[in-house]
């Protein structure tokens, strides 16, 4: 293809000396003797180049200016198939490209970097800007305030921190663009009075004739150490008699140490210093030995309140007090460890909840927390919390003690669940799981529970994990069961692995009732075999008695002692008269 006009084609100048030309070739698919010839010459007298281009990614082309400043070059790009030309038309003093700064030095206080450099020709002024890279990543740019001059300072900086900085000028007049950055200077700034408060608390264990008060600190979130911290200064005093303050001072690797006091009341305040001064004091009080013992050792008036997790840790929520202007939650990291890494989370007067979360909290583990409410430094407890990251299974199913039988029933009685801080989850309540050994469960009142041997189970549920009975009805009797027993935490229960088996006993009514059905009319119809003819005789007779009639054994056929039949009451098929003396008294 023919070559293409050359794209982007313009003129420059460094040291206003040497002009520069650049421009962008474009691709002719020409190759050897074939590629494309660049010429740069004067418009006005094109046959004489100025200078002989070279190309890479970029072609350049340089010459000196001598003593002309207004310059009309053209470049003249050709090959076999055509040519084509580009121009440009400049004053030298308005196409001034600057070099990089270099040597870049700094002066530095603890808020504020100077920075001072060179650049290659001083005859040129320059405007310069600085690049100032911040530690969180953030970059500012600040102008020099006077053309020519060769520093700048920026201000406002941190204390103790590295910042980056870099460098670049222009021309001050008939700005055409600027410079390549400086290479990049990497600086620190002095070191400065700490700023902020230490946040700081507290651990107390009543001994004999006072208290021992193990405190903890750290650099709170508004806490800037301005310097490198190389230890912290511990003052404890009297508050009442205001007796000559005791104080230590611990290497900067310590957050925490104990020490002794009486029992009356104490300030104590906590300071870090580094190598320029102190910061402010941290102060807590620490109240009468007499006051402590109704609001901190005796924490057992003191209900324990269950807590829930959530997905992102514990929450934990109280009731606020307006006399507070703040509160504090302390818990242990490792609270089955010694030392426990004891941890405490600072909130504002207007909190009443928040979730807790730490990297070394684990499932299974129980977690204890505080709440204090604190006025003026002086903190006191307010509630106590439990709880889990996350609930697990029981360890331990309850102990059956005692198993009472009934054709159709069984009732199973437990011992209650001892609780201890090592359980892996709160005990919600109890399952208790029923079957016949032959055949599947469906007693009444019962839901299905499938094995992960797909045998079925007949599952109560009981939510009172104080209740210590349960009677499982609607059994068959003379039945062979099996049956077992289990907690149940938030987090479920253990597999069933080991059932107990029972047989209920035949059922005793049914017994009676076949022996009234079955039995008693055998007996009487046995007797009633034996003694055929006395039974005959009571009530079939050859000749009847009226004695022995039943038709005379009501009231009005009784005359005195004699039981009397009237004839017209009955239609006698025959009469038969056996004793003549009778019949006259008849």
């Amino acid at each position: 293809e023919p070559p293409d006009t050359p794209k982007d084609f313009s003129c420059q100048t460094q040291d206003m000396k040497r002009v520069t030309c650049t421009w962008r070739e474009g691709e002719t698919y020409l190759y050897g003797q074939n590629l494309p010839r660049y010429t740069l010459s004067k418009t006005s007298s094109q046959k004489t180049a100025l200078c002989e281009a070279s190309c890479s990614k970029l072609c350049s082309c340089s010459w000196d200016i001598g003593q002309q400043w207004i310059w009309n070059v053209t470049v003249t790009v050709e090959n076999p198939l055509g040519k084509k030309t580009a121009t440009d038309v400049f004053d030298v003093n308005h196409r001034i490209y600057p070099a990089a700064p270099f040597q870049v030095w700094e002066d530095c206080t603890d808020t504020e970097i100077t920075l001072h450099w060179n650049y290659e020709n001083n005859e040129i002024e320059l405007f310069c800007q600085t690049e100032v890279h911040q530690p969180d990543g953030k970059v500012e740019l600040h102008n020099s305030s006077v053309a020519g001059s060769k520093c700048v300072t920026v201000r406002g900086l941190r204390p103790y921190t590295e910042y980056t900085a870099s460098v670049r000028c222009g021309a001050a007049t008939h700005f055409w663009r600027w410079s390549e950055w400086s290479q990049p200077l990497t600086t620190r700034t002095k070191e400065g009075t700490p700023s902020g408060k230490l946040d700081i608390w507290r651990e107390i264990t009543p001994v004999p004739g006072g208290q021992n008060v193990t405190l903890f600190w750290k650099q709170a979130p508004s806490f800037q150490a301005n310097g490198k911290i190389i230890s912290y200064e511990v003052t404890w005093e009297k508050i009442e008699d205001g007796s000559k303050p005791e104080s230590v001072s611990f290497s900067s690797v310590y957050n925490s140490t104990r020490i002794f006091i009486d029992n009356h009341s104490y300030r104590i305040s906590i300071m870090a210093k580094n190598n320029v001064n102190f910061s402010l004091p941290s102060v807590l009080i620490i109240s009468k030995a007499i006051d402590n013992s109704r609001s901190i050792f005796s924490t057992e008036e003191l209900k324990e309140g269950q807590v829930n997790a959530t997905d992102d840790g514990i929450f934990i929520s109280w009731e606020p007090r307006s006399i507070y202007d703040s509160y504090i939650i302390d818990w242990c990291n490792f609270p089955r460890l010694q030392p426990c890494d004891l941890q405490w989370k600072r909130f504002g007067p207007n909190t009443s909840s928040a979730v807790i979360n730490s990297a070394a909290f684990v499932p299974g583990v129980r977690y204890k927390f505080h709440i204090y409410g604190s006025v003026a430094n002086r903190p006191s407890l307010l509630e106590k919390k439990i709880g889990y990251l996350r609930e697990l299974p029981p360890h331990l199913d309850p102990v059956v003690r005692k198993v009472d039988l009934t054709y159709n029933s069984v009732t199973v009685s437990w011992d209650s669940y001892f609780t201890n801080e090592s359980d892996p989850g709160f005990v919600r309540g109890y399952h208790v799981y029923v079957s016949p050994i032959q055949g599947n469960c469906n007693l009444k009142g019962s839901k299905k529970h499938i094995l992960s041997d797909e045998s079925e189970l007949c599952k109560y549920t009981i939510e009172n994990p104080e209740e210590k009975k349960y009677t499982v009805k609607h059994l068959m009797p003379n039945t062979k069961y099996k049956i077992v027993v289990k907690a149940f935490t938030g987090g479920g229960e253990t597999p069933i692995v080991n059932f107990r088996y029972i047989d209920t006993p035949t059922n005793s009514n049914m017994l009676y009732f076949v022996f009234l059905l079955v039995i008693v009319p055998i007996l009487v119809a046995a007797i009633c075999h034996w003694k055929m003819e006395w039974v005959k005789e009571c009530f079939c007779p050859v000749i009847p008695s009226p004695n022995k009639s039943k038709v005379l054994s009501f009231k009005e056929f009784k005359m005195d002692s004699e039981k009397v039949l009237k004839i017209n009451d009955c239609l006698p098929d025959m009469l038969a008269v056996d004793s003549n003396i009778e019949a006259q008294k008849l």
